[in-house]
């Protein structure tokens, strides 16, 4: 829905969320304590920084402290409480989203759709830009790899199933190649990784390595395969996009960072240092809700023409730190730490199945990476996958919990 018919997607989220969060506090007994601890100290960090920008900087203060800017990170309480800590109901939530997202590719523009993809153009579906569609799609393989045992393994459906994933599998694949996002390469390459080296260590510790062998080479094999075909078929504007800004990284990686010309890597670098700057003079409160902006319209040495086209730093760590200072970054590393805490209870007690944690930790390391190129938490695609995938990890918390206090 938030993609295929966004036009009502705003009043059934606004339905959900207040619904959610009333049968959240009247009937969470012993399991709304923390999150709720946790949205109203978020609430009084935004409402501070923002009266001490009346106070001392008033000229650049906007009249609404925007408390809904941080609040939205929360609504994963709501999909949490009506999943009712079942991995079958997660599972279906999950499995549409990413249903909709491949439905959503298919009805794009014409300009921006797979066919222009096809002849190298970089694409993103209509999906906000490019960066927020291959995004998606790096989700959906993670989820798709994660789950693969789902649909391979026997029972009703096996070959219906498989064929499903397949399809998904080809279409995630090749829409992280036509979106020609470095990051979401960056990391979905490392995240995958290191799902893999645990699967394998946790496979070896367990003494299931009887068909380890016979699945590492049909992976390797399935990874040859689909890069050769997309290097066939994309090629040279793969390689024209991965080496596009060679030159500006091996300045960097020469420490020259005071003419960085701006490219695409080069207007992220140079609006990290004017975000430098503003942090040095606030860096424990911040500069309140329009911090990003004044970063970007008030810095005197940026060229007009970025100043016009970009409002925020391509970096959600950042921003955090300009609007909300050391104590805001002190807060997200808070609720970090909650849901990680929170996951590996749930898998520890065997409440979380094995490949849901496995997602959830590679979730993490992927949100992580990509979260330093782009905004991602800032704009209704992140929220909907941080709030999608943290309600998806919190419900068997709560379930595990629950379970607790009635044994």
């Amino acid at each position: 829905m938030q993609f295929l018919i966004p036009e009502i997607q705003g009043a059934v989220e606004k339905v959900l969320v207040l619904t959610g969060l009333i049968a959240f506090c009247l009937y969470g007994k012993g399991i709304r304590k923390a999150p709720l601890l946790l949205l109203i100290g978020f609430l009084c960090l935004q409402f501070f920084s923002w009266t001490l920008g009346l106070w001392q900087y008033p000229q650049w203060v906007i009249d609404d402290p925007r408390l809904q800017d941080l609040a939205r990170l929360f609504i994963f309480i709501c999909v949490a409480w009506w999943l009712k800590g079942s991995t079958r109901n997660t599972l279906i939530v999950w499995g549409l989203a990413v249903a909709g997202i491949l439905l959503t590719t298919l009805i794009a523009p014409d300009d921006d759709g797979w066919l222009t993809g096809f002849t190298g153009e970089r694409v993103g579906f209509g999906i906000r830009n490019n960066q927020h569609a291959s995004m998606l799609f790096g989700v959906s393989l993670l989820g798709l790899l994660c789950f693969a045992r789902r649909f391979w393994s026997d029972g009703n459906a096996r070959y219906l199933r498989i064929a499903l994933w397949c399809l998904a599998m080809v279409m995630v694949v090749t829409g992280i190649a036509v979106g020609q996002t470095r990051a979401v390469w960056l990391s979905a390459t490392i995240a995958s990784g290191i799902g893999l080296i645990l699967w394998v260590i946790k496979s070896v510790l367990e003494g299931r390595t009887r068909h380890l062998t016979k699945y590492l080479i049909t992976i390797l094999l399935s990874i040859i395969i689909g890069a050769g075909i997309l290097l066939s078929t994309l090629g040279d504007s793969l390689n024209h996009r991965f080496h596009k800004e060679s030159s500006v990284i091996s300045q960097l990686v020469d420490g020259e960072i005071t003419e960085v010309p701006y490219t695409s890597i080069g207007i992220r670098i140079n609006s990290w240092i004017a975000a430098s700057q503003w942090i040095a003079e606030r860096p424990m409160t911040g500069w309140g809700p329009e911090g990003r902006q004044l970063v970007m319209s008030e810095t005197t040495w940026l060229p007009d023409w970025v100043l016009a086209k970009y409002g925020h730093l391509h970096n959600y760590f950042l921003e955090t730190w300009v609007e909300y200072g050391i104590v805001g970054l002190v807060a997200m590393s808070l609720l970090a730490f909650w849901i990680g805490r929170a996951t590996w209870l749930a898998w520890r007690g065997n409440a979380m199945p094995n490949d849901i944690a496995c997602f959830g930790l590679m979730f993490f390391i992927y949100w992580m990476i990509i979260s330093n190129f782009e905004s991602y938490n800032s704009f209704p695609t992140g929220l909907f996958v941080h709030n999608l995938i943290v309600g998806g990890l919190i419900t068997h918390y709560w379930r595990w919990r629950l379970s607790h206090q009635t044994a």
